[in-house]
């Protein structure tokens, strides 16, 4: 399966769910290139963002158990090829 090259970017708005988010993205750490995670206190929330390289059932499998979790948002860019 061809892989692509994307973003992925996660907004938790619930804490208590932080854990379950880094257990997925370990889950899915070989295809996770890249990491920033940023705790935005005053608006109440943590951004993390992802740079990602795998095929686009790896990435959907990802993005999907995320957009599962109890207050966390997610929204993902790939490249065409």
């Amino acid at each position: 399966m061809e892989k692509r090259i994307g973003v992925v970017g996660i907004v938790i708005e619930n804490f208590e769910n932080a854990s379950r988010v880094n257990e997925i993205l370990h889950e899915h750490a070989q295809i996770i290139v890249g990491r920033m995670g940023i705790p935005y206190r005053e608006k109440g929330v943590s951004v993390i963002s992802l740079i990602v390289d795998g095929s686009t059932d790896e990435i959907s499998a990802l993005t999907g158990k995320l957009g599962k979790v109890n207050g966390v948002n997610v929204k993902s860019a790939l490249t065409k090829k």
